[in-house]
């Protein structure tokens, strides 16, 4: 029987998304290399728009007893996932995209009379901020969730490993090194962590777990 193909994953997949990389004869070892946590944080100050760039802002403002009030809102997110969370609980998506250097765009361009506030972790690319900023957007910023580091040494070889952001990949390399295995990247900026690292670099089409997950099953089918 051939060797099955070892991959790693920077963040536990679900179930349903293990299952598959199983059926494919891949074995899979998955740990946590970031947390998050939602911090306080108050509702004051809010423009009339609302930036979210992650499902992490959104649980954590949707933790607040005051985010009903948000609700009627116009709201503008990166991410399909972000996306469908925050229509699901009740707030109007007005345009959402795949990176935050798109949605900047969008903003700069179409909506830039409009003032905003940008629901942050602390560990954000400067990115959305700083293109706002440049075109002169009235916005404020407010954090509400943490990301930390949870570096781990891997003993294991592995085939590939699947990086979902770029916190993740510096984590990663804390205790790790890279030598001749596929890095599958959930995006272009988790990519470009990698950039002088290794050139053996596959982005998913979109950036969701899904479409890295597909990208692994093209790889080793």
């Amino acid at each position: 029987m051939a060797k099955s193909i070892q991959i790693l994953s920077t963040k536990k997949l679900s179930g349903e998304q293990k299952q598959e990389l199983v059926q494919a004869n891949i074995e899979v070892i998955e740990a946590d290399f970031i947390q998050t946590q939602n911090k306080p944080f108050e509702l004051k100050d809010l423009n009339e728009s609302l930036i979210f760039t992650s499902q992490n802002a959104v649980h954590s403002v949707l933790s607040n007893p005051k985010s009903e009030e948000l609700k009627n809102k116009n709201v503008y997110c990166v991410g399909l996932k972000t996306k469908i969370l925050l229509s699901e609980s009740g707030f109007n998506v007005v345009a959402y995209t795949g990176y935050a250097s798109d949605l900047a765009e969008i903003i700069t361009l179409i909506y830039r009379n409009e003032s905003f506030t940008f629901f942050s972790g602390n560990m954000r690319r400067e990115t959305l901020p700083k293109a706002l900023k440049d075109a002169e957007v009235k916005f404020n910023e407010i954090q509400v969730y943490d990301t930390s580091l949870t570096p781990q040494k891997i003993k294991n070889q592995v085939d590939g490993i699947l990086f979902f952001s770029p916190s993740g990949v510096e984590s990663y390399l804390k205790d790790n090194t890279i030598k001749k295995e596929k890095c599958f990247c959930i995006g272009e900026t988790t990519a470009e962590a990698l950039h002088k690292i290794t050139k053996n670099i596959i982005i998913a089409d979109q950036p969701t777990v899904e479409d890295v997950l597909e990208d692994v099953l093209q790889e080793y089918k």
